[in-house]
Formats: structure tokens, sequence, C-alpha cells
């Protein structure tokens, strides 16, 4: 995980949750979810403050999430109390076994990588899904590397460096869209483990 990206995240944790908390709800998210996930085991990987996976666990989906901030752990666990949040950072996500998840989440966290972590990261997040499982992938579509205003690294990188990750899955979805939670430009990829 960047180090400076990270850094705004604990430093200012409170602030980036409520800022998420108080999006529109994310309702594109949701029917996805609806359509492509099965019953089981739920990661969310880069849970943030838990908006999403608290949405999973509400859903009937046994959800852990995950994030590399410690601040931003905190504020799930307040936020959430029913569900799981435990430290783990990509693209290496130590303590997570493989094929561990029927269902992984990774909302608009990727390009918060450097470019070359990127296809690393995808290829572990399809290692912790089961044989069959789905993985939901989205990032926001950036021009150009660039650091906001606060410090965070937005990569900017192609669907290709995705896709080449993605060998051996079978991608059901794969669309560019203006999400109706935070209006920003994002690209969605839904992938299938293949079964081995």
């Amino acid at each position: 995980m960047d180090r400076a990206t990270l850094a705004a995240y604990d430093a200012a944790a409170a602030a980036f949750a409520a800022e998420w908390d108080a999006q529109p709800a994310a309702t594109d998210l949701h029917d996805l979810v609806k359509r492509f996930f099965g019953p089981g085991r739920t990661a969310d990987i880069g849970c943030g403050g838990g908006r999403d996976a608290g949405w999973l666990a509400t859903n009937s989906f046994p959800t852990v999430g995950y994030d590399a901030s410690e601040g931003l752990l905190a504020q799930a666990r307040a936020s959430h109390p029913g569900v799981t949040f435990e430290m783990a950072a990509l693209p290496e996500l130590h303590g997570i076994a493989e094929a561990s998840f029927d269902n992984v989440l990774c909302e608009t966290v990727i390009m918060h990588l450097a470019r070359d972590a990127i296809a690393p990261a995808v290829r572990r997040l399809i290692a912790i899904l089961k044989p069959d499982g789905v993985l939901a992938l989205s990032w926001r579509v950036e021009q150009a590397d660039r650091r906001d205003e606060r410090g965070r690294l937005y990569s900017a990188f192609g669907r290709d460096l995705l896709v080449g990750a993605l060998a051996g899955a079978k991608i059901l979805l794969d669309r560019e869209l203006t999400s109706p939670s935070s209006g920003r430009k994002i690209h969605r990829i839904v992938a299938r483990r293949g079964v081995a």
C-alpha cells in the first residue's frame, strides 16, 4: 500500500468514514452483489470505514472487512460492531489464506497502489477466492497518475492490466460508469475464479 495514502487515511480516518457514510447509497454495487455473489463467506478488501462490509453482513453475507489503515479499522469497528474487521494490506494480504472466501469485494481501492503492484494485487484477490468464487473489483478511472489534496495516490491504468492478471478467471461483467454513490468515473470488473 502506498505509504502517503495510508498516512492520509490514518490521519483523518473519522472524516473519511463520515464522508463515505454521507454519500448516497451504492445502489449499483448492491445490485451487482445481489446478481453475482453467491451465499457464503465474503471479504471486503479495503473496507475503509466499513460501510460496504456492514451492508454485506446485513444482507446475509457473512463478511470480514480488511484494511491497511488502523484508523479506518477503528471507525469500522465502532460503526459496525457485529462485523469482523482485520488488518491486511494489498498486494500481499498477509494472514488471509488462499481459497478461503466465496466472494471478494474490492471497491475503489487498487488505484491507491503503485502501477507495478496492481497486477500482483489482483492475482492475490483471485487466490483468496474458493474455486468458482466471485471477485467484484472497481477502481477510479484516471488519465494520469496523481495525488489528491490529501496526498492519496491515484494510479492511472487501463483494464488490460487487470484482465491479464485475471487469467484463468471468467469475466462476467466489464464496464465503465459513473458511480451513483461518489459521482466519480469508475470501472467495474466481476470475475469468477475457475474450478481447479
